[in-house]
């Protein structure tokens, strides 16, 4: 198979400013896809762009929470289950994970999903914006329900087979393996085919980061993906005056629009022998057998 690298533009809709550079680097082939927030303010261009243009590498990108207090949204179903006090989504994982009701988040993805199909999208993939449905801060993890969801769809989803024991994020926390063994074996079991790997990196600005000491620690990992499909994500924008004052590290934004147009990271990606792929590819080759993937998880659950 060799080395293949989903790269992904997290937040398509989330402003204008984002909704540029994931547009020019969808446009010009720097990235393999986006997804999409149909929550937020920037959707309706994001979506009509989408649909006239009739990509194929837009996926969704479910979004629970609200992080930026100058940038705010609703869900679309309204309940109060998903909101703070002010009305909004939640601005924490943990906050969601505590406060929402099952049925309500699962009613909320079905509206996400419609909202999306009715806007003309022809959704490549499904996400979670900051990993809300995993479970990552108090153990209560919706990824059950989603994947039954997604099953339904017929659609590939974010996720990951393999722990990279080198990601900064996944290889470090501990005692993963399991729940991570429970969730492929469910996703197999229902016909979500998923990425080998998820690769992270740090989403806001390191201690005397630039954007040259970013760019190299990316490219350092290309020399060092494992064999299979790898997936990784980028949230970019274009410089914008009012994001860059109210929105917390908008610099890395930037870094992450221009790095794709880097000629660094095009020759880096070709001389580590680095393929782009697409959720298309997932789709088509990463499917397991299901019956097979049924007595699998019965022996997951068993253990």
């Amino acid at each position: 198979m060799g080395k293949k690298l989903i790269l992904n533009c997290d937040d398509f809709g989330q402003s204008p400013a984002l909704n540029q550079a994931i547009m020019a680097l969808l446009e010009e082939g720097k990235v393999s896809s986006a997804t999409i927030m149909a929550v937020a303010p920037g959707f309706e261009e994001a979506a009509a762009w989408t649909a006239r243009r009739k990509q194929t590498n837009v996926g969704l990108h479910l979004t629970m929470t609200s992080e930026f207090e100058a940038l705010r949204w609703r869900s679309l179903t309204g309940d109060p289950s998903l909101h703070d006090d002010n009305g909004y989504q939640y601005r924490t994982v943990k906050e969601f994970e505590q406060g929402a009701q099952t049925r309500a988040a699962m009613m909320e993805i079905d509206a996400q999903y419609e909202r999306a199909r009715k806007a003309g999208i022809v959704i490549s993939h499904v996400d979670n914006h900051m990993g809300s449905l995993y479970g990552i801060e108090t153990g209560r993890s919706l990824l059950p329900q989603t994947l039954w969801k997604v099953s339904r769809w017929k659609l590939p989803m974010r996720f990951f087979r393999h722990i990279y024991k080198e990601d900064p994020l996944l290889g470090s926390l501990q005692g993963i393996e399991r729940p991570v063994a429970r969730v492929v074996a469910l996703a197999d079991a229902l016909g979500v085919p998923i990425p080998d790997y998820l690769l992270s990196h740090p989403f806001g600005m390191e201690e005397g980061e630039t954007y040259e000491s970013f760019k190299q620690s990316i490219i350092a990992k290309l020399y060092h993906l494992p064999d299979g499909v790898c997936e990784t994500y980028i949230h970019p924008g274009v410089p914008d005056p009012w994001m860059q004052e109210q929105i917390p590290n908008y610099t890395k934004r930037v870094w992450e629009y221009q790095l794709p147009f880097d000629d660094d990271f095009t020759y880096a990606m070709r001389d580590a022998g680095v393929e782009l792929t697409t959720y298309r590819y997932v789709q088509e080759h990463l499917k397991r057998p299901r019956l097979r993937s049924a007595l699998r998880l019965v022996q997951v659950l068993l253990r």
